[in-house]
């Protein structure tokens, strides 16, 4: 495990870039997915998995490889950013937007990008879904540069969604209890509570409980609250898809068995990893991480002892592009 601290010289993001090519994919179920591509088209291909899920993709993300030496791939998963249908849209049905659909959108931009193998690059859920791709093609996948590690495990959602984390921040969970009935303010009943408001076709019910659900975590993602990031999470269209798209997921486990990406990471044993977590993570805590390095003895952790959960701190930026810019040679 290495360690990276405040005093040390740190990489930034690369230059802002404009996409050389963009579009959107059917990938059925009456869902289309936004792609983009961006950088060198004969450089080495990367995929950007951004988290939530339900965050969309940002241009910031674009600028963790180097341009010169990478064909870089972005994409919005399913109902979110500028994929459609929008989950901002109270009537788009979430039922087709699962883990292995992601996974097998994945495989589909692969193959209509002509890309036979790429880097996998995610943070946070996108951490999660870049595991589930992984698992399933590692035949696919060149090297994997993880942060924020997120496996939805039972005992991560309730860390931070059931109530324990409140015991670090007290203040800002009252925030995320407010629209919740008294009835269900009980360890083990939140996630299936928000699922009932966001689910009522009352904007008056599901609008709040939307905003309060996307105010909490955009709280606690840095080491130092951000209001810049907490008023983007706050929008009512963004946290109305990031809300229910996330407490979707979180109902159903991922779709996955408990445990089972850290189970499967054997699979990975010969792919380059590298995992960066923040020590002062309150969203997803460092014991994955570790857990997840653990299963995978060749893999590099790289913890970073000033920073929280979000990809843009300081000490987060250097190791992820430290790491893109050592295996774009």
């Amino acid at each position: 495990m290495s360690e990276h601290h405040a005093d040390q010289h740190r990489r930034t993001l690369y230059p802002p870039i404009e996409p050389n090519r963009h579009g959107m994919l059917a990938v059925g179920d009456g869902d289309e997915i936004y792609w983009e591509e961006c950088g060198n088209p004969s450089g080495k291909p990367a995929v950007f998995l951004h988290g939530g899920p339900g965050a969309g993709s940002s241009a910031e993300h674009r600028r963790l490889f180097d341009p010169a030496r990478y064909r870089i791939i972005l994409l919005d998963q399913r109902n979110c950013g500028r994929s459609i249908p929008s989950a901002s849209d109270h009537a788009t049905d979430l039922d087709a937007n699962t883990t292995w659909n992601l996974v097998a959108d994945l495989e589909l931009l692969r193959e209509h990008l002509g890309i036979d193998r790429w880097q996998v690059c995610g943070g946070s859920w996108g951490s999660a879904l870049a595991l589930a791709y992984a698992e399933a093609h590692p035949d696919r996948v060149t090297e994997l540069v993880l942060r924020g590690i997120f496996t939805l495990r039972r005992s991560e959602l309730e860390w931070f969604y059931e109530g324990t984390c409140a015991n670090i921040a007290p203040e800002l969970w009252q925030g995320f209890v407010a629209p919740v009935p008294e009835a269900d303010r009980v360890f083990g009943r939140y996630i299936d509570a928000y699922a009932r408001l966001l689910a009522d076709p009352d904007p008056a019910v599901h609008g709040p409980a939307a905003v309060a659900w996307s105010t909490w975590e955009a709280s606690t993602i840095t080491l130092i609250p951000d209001p810049a990031v907490i008023a983007t999470f706050a929008e009512p269209s963004y946290a109305l898809a990031f809300a229910r798209i996330e407490n979707h997921y979180f109902v159903h486990d991922g779709w996955f068995t408990d445990q089972q990406l850290l189970r499967d990471a054997p699979r990975l044993a010969d792919i380059p990893t590298v995992i960066v977590q923040g020590a002062y993570d309150l969203c997803t805590p460092a014991i994955t991480a570790w857990e997840l390095s653990r299963a995978l003895p060749s893999s590099e952790l790289v913890m970073v002892d000033d920073a929280g959960h979000a990809f843009d701190e300081p000490g987060i930026l250097h190791a992820l592009i430290t790491a893109t810019d050592r295996f774009a040679e």
